[in-house]
């Protein structure tokens, strides 16, 4: 196949597998491996015409990205709140599961004493490209989440690491553990020095505008590439720690790009996890699928049952951490990308270094890749209900400025049982609320404090309800990432429809609320005039069109706010994001109060 169609090819096996799983709430590893199977070893379609040796460094270089942009996920911040427990796991937990993981292999498996310690090491890492997409899919707390996030990134490069070194000291190292420890010094000392001080010079000459804006993420990739390879040279396969540092360094850093290049860096990633997982399951052969016997299939299962859950217990005995999150963490651990590109490069250099039964380290780690995935990805959601670790369903509204206008939303939709949460860094403005009951924060919304301590996970929608036009469209922009753009709302401006050219475009703003675009001037005035949240629920007999003749015009006698679906979900009404109420919907609207309680009393003595 001609070079331009097999990348083509590649890429388009990989997304149609990402937006499959999507469409059929599957974990996508389960469908990229799957494809990458069936295009590889069982039809023989793609077959990259290279070397060993040059997959090798091409999959690393991919890789190398993806645990970067995993290591600036990584905020520090949420070490205040679990530090003791990511300390435990990524110091105690890998040399714990590396040991359990060797003996396993060896006396259940069957496998050589260098190929059960390379293999071991080899499942230390769980890997963020699985557990990101399972955490979102979850909708854990942020405390459990933030515990399975720093052990997934952090144990990727100490893992490969670990099995870098046990297959040199088997195959390449002439001087023993000496040559091995000072192997590891060599690692640590690269990663300080190219991925700590290196990521902080890269932010420092960002931040004085050395490199124009434009060229900023492609240079990042650039140089992320070459830490990673210089590394290489030093030590071999450190590298991956490396750039996981100057991920971590550079994604805590106050750059006013974070937010950008965080995004290209994750776009440019999910392209990347795409064609990896294609292009690794063709190195697969069928005679290295045979390979896999009943001995094997009972490593898989005492590595879920036996490995992980003892290697967990040991490491968090006596940690300040809750029981539930210690129980989560015994049983979640899906391996991804890391596992598999390690074994591939592992497996055929152990073959040719005498091993013949690390024929069978490739065949092994996919499996445990499908196993693990479709086993935690199926019983994350679940189990975390269970003990109580799962956010609320995602139902309800944050809004964001204190007023009495916002307060009488809040109280109606608290009335619907609707999730409410009031946001303002007025600590005497949310006074009431937290009198009425309701939910608040209070601080600054899109703060670092905020991002770390605001439970929203169960929040559907946000409403930016202040009376600076300019503020609500930041917080918007700010949050659109985190509920979706299409779910942030904002207030419009006073006096919006006598300057529709002047206004910000939709691109720099939220969605204008409620119809017709409503100011919070406005509703202040009509708040002081006697006006109230109210709603009403639709029937076959008492549908909008009979609502709209008891209240009058919409925009003008009455003002539509949202609704509350049939099956309970909440959803806030624009003429920008407009939906159509039909029987069993509660609605939710500004009106008179006087006029609906004088309807009320005719609709009584009828």
């Amino acid at each position: 196949m001609h070079a331009s169609t097999l990348v083509l090819t590649i890429l388009c096996a990989g997304l149609a597998s990402q937006w499959l799983a999507w469409r059929l709430r599957l974990p996508a590893v389960v469908v990229l491996i799957t494809t990458g199977i069936m295009l590889g070893p069982a039809s023989g379609i793609i077959d990259p015409g290279l070397s060993q040796a040059e997959l090798t460094e091409l999959i690393g270089l991919g890789v190398a990205i993806i645990l970067f942009e995993g290591g600036m996920d990584l905020k520090l911040g949420e070490i205040r709140r679990v530090g003791h427990g990511v300390g435990r796991l990524t110091i105690l937990g890998p040399p714990l599961a590396w040991i359990f993981g060797a003996l396993a292999a060896r006396f259940v498996a069957g496998l050589s004493w260098p190929v059960s310690w390379v293999l071991g090491a080899i499942l230390v890492v769980t890997g963020p490209t699985v557990i990101l997409p399972l955490l979102r899919q979850a909708h854990l707390n942020k405390r459990s989440a933030a515990l399975l996030k720093w052990e997934g990134i952090a144990n990727d490069p100490v893992g490969v690491l670990l099995a870098v070194l046990t297959f040199q000291y088997f195959t390449l190292t002439d001087g023993g553990w000496t040559q091995v420890l000072a192997g590891l010094a060599s690692a640590a000392a690269m990663a300080g020095l190219l991925g700590g001080l290196g990521g902080w010079l890269i932010g420092w000459l960002y931040r004085r505008g050395v490199v124009p804006t434009r060229l900023k993420a492609p240079l990042l990739m650039v140089l992320v590439l070459a830490a990673y390879w210089a590394s290489n040279l030093i030590q071999h396969e450190a590298g991956l720690l490396t750039v996981t540092v100057m991920g971590v360094v550079i994604g805590n850093m106050q750059l006013v790009e974070r937010e950008p290049l965080r995004h290209f860096k994750e776009n440019l990633t999910i392209v990347l996890l795409s064609a990896l997982f294609i292009v690794i399951p063709s190195q697969l052969h069928l005679e290295q699928v045979n390979l896999l016997n009943w001995p094997v299939a009972a490593f898989v299962l005492v590595t879920l049952l036996v490995v992980r859950p003892l290697s967990i217990v040991l490491a968090t005995v006596g940690a300040p951490m809750r029981g539930e999150d210690k129980l989560l963490l015994a049983w979640i651990a899906p391996r991804g990308i890391v596992a598999a590109a390690t074994a591939g490069i592992f497996g055929p250099a152990l073959v040719a270094a005498g091993y013949q039964d690390a024929e069978a380290l490739l065949p092994i780690v996919f499996l445990i890749i499908f196993t693990t995935v479709l086993a935690h990805g199926f019983t994350l959601g679940p189990l975390a209900r269970k003990l109580g670790l799962a956010a609320e369903e995602e139902n309800g509204l944050l809004i964001v400025g204190a007023s009495p206008w916002s307060r009488t939303l809040a109280q109606a939709l608290k009335k619907l049982d609707a999730d409410v949460v009031v946001a303002d860094g007025s600590y005497q403005r949310l006074r009431p609320f937290r009198m009425d009951g309701i939910k608040v924060y209070y601080g600054e919304i899109i703060s670092e404090h905020a991002e770390h301590e605001l439970d929203d996970e169960h929040l559907s929608y946000l409403l930016c309800a202040t009376d600076n036009h300019y503020y609500n469209a930041l917080v918007c922009k700010a949050q659109g990432h985190e509920f979706g753009h299409h779910r942030t709302f904002q207030l419009a401006p006073c006096q919006e429809a006598g300057h529709e050219q002047k206004r910000l475009l939709l691109q720099q703003r939220g969605y204008f609320a409620f119809e017709p675009p409503t100011d919070f001037c406005t509703l202040h005035q009509l708040l002081s005039d006697g006006w109230t949240v109210q709603s009403t629920r639709l029937s076959d007999t008492f549908n909008i069109g009979r609502l709209k003749d008891r209240l009058g015009a919409p925009g003008a006698d009455w003002i539509l706010i949202g609704g509350v679906s049939p099956q309970g979900k909440l959803q806030i009404y624009s003429n920008e994001q407009a939906f159509k109420p039909a029987k069993g919907w509660t609605l939710l609207y500004f009106a008179p109060e006087k006029k609906e309680a004088a309807q009320a009393r005719s609709d009584t003595e009828q």
